[in-house]
């Protein structure tokens, strides 16, 4: 009886302890569960079993920015080099605010003539179209354009066919090509066009297409020459009788080109002429021993050469290194590094050393 008695008491002391140990893991369990709540609405993280690759950094994809395209100097179309007459009779001028790129150099006389660039542009109207100057060839051989004039020295003549330009001469050529207008008095009012141009280069089998690089870096972001001089008012004395002022209107981003204080507008549109960029080069000039005593002007272009880089407003002084008539300017900031250039047209106005430019 006593053993049966401690048998009975020790299974009842059995289901006791495992009812309190039952109720001890569930009040265990709930408050787990509790505090896993609260932690999750407190927003802080709940510990889970580590998955595969748990600890790598997650795959983030930046949206894809569409990068700018420069927008003066594009496609493969060849550029197409012409020589305008700037003699004030020949004002206003057509077609220059279409060029991507205008040279101006000095000539005889005092005078400047002008050498506009164009690429990819169908341009009714150009000219007046004046005849040739050997260094002008430079140029238009370092741009590889075919090469258009009415016209030509003989120092020109002889450099074309010794370079072996692709050239148009608009003597030789029909009156449906280069005609006269009758709005203003010859010589200074032979105009042509780039489809005119182009049929007559493909008759003479030119190529029309280039992949030449751009002689100016360009580039389509905004190039900003905050620590420059101030060149709002920017004047260029190409002579006594020249002299090429550049205005800017701060709400344009442009300059608005004079020459002899007389703001210059286009022959066909009345548009005033503006540019985004103006490069100056001091070059040395000197007169030529001309039998023709025609006072003709020859240019010490090849070496480097300084100058300035002008644009929004702002310039800096440059370099300009040109190690053959035929090969590229490259134009570096005085650090030695090559100038990045404003995606927009570009006046390149070369002038003699002594002739200081003002800028304002």
């Amino acid at each position: 009886m006593k053993g049966k008695h401690k048998v009975g008491i020790t299974k009842k002391k059995a289901l006791i302890i495992g009812i309190t140990m039952l109720a001890i893991a569930i009040i265990v369990a709930v408050g787990i569960m509790l505090y896993m709540k609260m932690r999750t609405e407190k927003g802080e993280p709940v510990a889970s079993e580590p998955e595969e690759n748990d600890n790598q950094e997650p795959l983030i994809v930046e949206p894809e920015i569409p990068k700018k395209e420069i927008q003066i100097f594009k496609g493969n179309d060849r550029p197409i080099a012409v020589m305008i007459d700037n003699h004030n009779g020949a004002w206003p001028q057509a077609g220059l605010n279409k060029a991507y790129i205008v040279y101006e150099i000095i000539v005889e006389g005092g005078e400047t003539r002008l050498m506009a660039l164009f690429k990819g542009e169908n341009v009714s109207n150009i000219g007046p179209v004046r005849s040739s100057r050997h260094y002008f060839l430079d140029y238009a051989l370092e741009n590889d354009a075919i090469y258009v004039h009415y016209g030509w020295s003989p120092q020109a003549q002889s450099d074309i066919s010794t370079y072996k330009v692709n050239n148009i001469n608009g003597i030789s050529e029909s009156s449906s090509s280069f005609w006269r207008s009758n709005k203003k008095k010859s010589p200074h009012n032979v105009l042509t066009s780039t489809e005119k141009i182009l049929n007559i280069a493909n008759r003479k089998k030119y190529s029309t297409t280039s992949t030449k690089e751009s002689v100016l870096n360009y580039t389509a972001d905004n190039v900003d020459l905050a620590e420059g001089l101030s060149a709002t008012h920017v004047t260029i004395p190409h002579s006594n009788l020249q002299k090429v002022e550049y205005k800017y209107n701060a709400e344009t981003g442009r300059y608005t080109r004079y020459a002899r204080n007389t703001v210059q507008k286009d022959f066909i549109t009345g548009e005033e002429i503006t540019t985004k960029n103006i490069i100056v080069v001091y070059c040395n000039n000197y007169t030529l021993d001309d039998p023709e005593k025609k006072g003709r002007q020859g240019l010490d272009n090849v070496g480097t050469c300084n100058g300035y880089y002008i644009t929004n407003g702002k310039a800096i002084e440059i370099t300009c290194t040109k190690s053959s008539r035929t090969a590229q300017s490259v134009y570096k900031d005085l650090n030695g590094k090559e100038i990045d250039v404003n995606d927009g047209n570009t006046f390149i106005n070369i002038c003699t050393p002594e002739k200081k430019v003002i800028l304002e």
